[in-house]
């Protein structure tokens, strides 16, 4: 028996946030070694891209399986645990690439500057407000706050489907009852028909025997007065 293509799907995407993470700590590597890690980046900017839609597909899949209920409630719920640690797995690896890489740009704007301002550096230009002057730790926490607040809106997603189970239920269980109904009155009526066409052969049968029965009294009648005319004397 094949495997089921979601959770195929799902062991690619380990297999892929596995090697992500070894290409990281190869780019790392190449860093402390004095190499030249534009390359790898390269490569780990558009496997960290890919790992990311991957997800959103793993989620879109999971989401029509549990609506259609080709899936048990409890593997919905073991799968979504499974995206969950994926999601997870995934903003920990961004937050090491860009972590790395942030600090390794700063150090080498701070050597061609002299040491001046880090603001110099045209590679920090794209930088957003919220994480300027914030620390390694300070970005893993706020990577952590947002991953906090997509699992809430995981689980309200959850409750909705949860819900939307019940409801599909509810009026399954309504549909049955209504063909049950359904299904009693066709007997019925079959049954009346078959009474109606009972009676109206026995009205038949009583009718016909009724003027086989008047036709021979007739005939005895006039049989009765022949004879009698014929003995009667004149």
């Amino acid at each position: 028996m094949s495997q089921d293509p979601w959770l195929q799907n799902h062991e690619a995407n380990c297999r892929l946030a596995q090697e992500i993470a070894e290409n990281i700590h190869e780019r790392n590597r190449q860093q402390k070694t004095g190499g030249n890690p534009a390359k790898i980046n390269m490569t780990l900017r558009a496997s960290l891209q890919k790992l990311k839609q991957n997800i959103s597909q793993l989620k879109e899949g999971l989401l029509r399986s549990s609506s259609s209920r080709r899936i048990t409630q409890a593997e919905a719920d073991r799968r979504q645990n499974l995206i969950d640690d994926l999601l997870s797995r995934e903003k920990q690896l961004n937050a090491t690439f860009k972590g790395e890489a942030s600090g390794t740009e700063a150090h080498r704007s701070s050597l061609m500057t002299g040491g001046t301002s880090a603001a110099a550096n045209p590679w920090l230009i794209n930088e957003t407000e919220e994480s300027k002057g914030l620390s390694f730790g300070d970005l893993k926490q706020q990577q952590r706050q947002i991953i906090d607040a997509q699992d809430a809106g995981l689980e309200a997603l959850a409750a909705v489907i949860s819900r939307q189970k019940i409801m599909g239920q509810e009026i399954g269980n309504e549909l049955d009852e209504q063909n049950e109904i359904i299904d009693d009155l066709a007997n019925l009526v079959d049954n009346t028909d078959n009474r109606i066409r009972n009676e109206t052969r026995r009205v038949k049968l009583i009718e016909t025997k009724s003027a086989t029965c008047g036709m021979w009294v007739v005939i005895v009648l006039l049989l009765v007065a022949i004879v009698t005319v014929a003995v009667w004397p004149m």
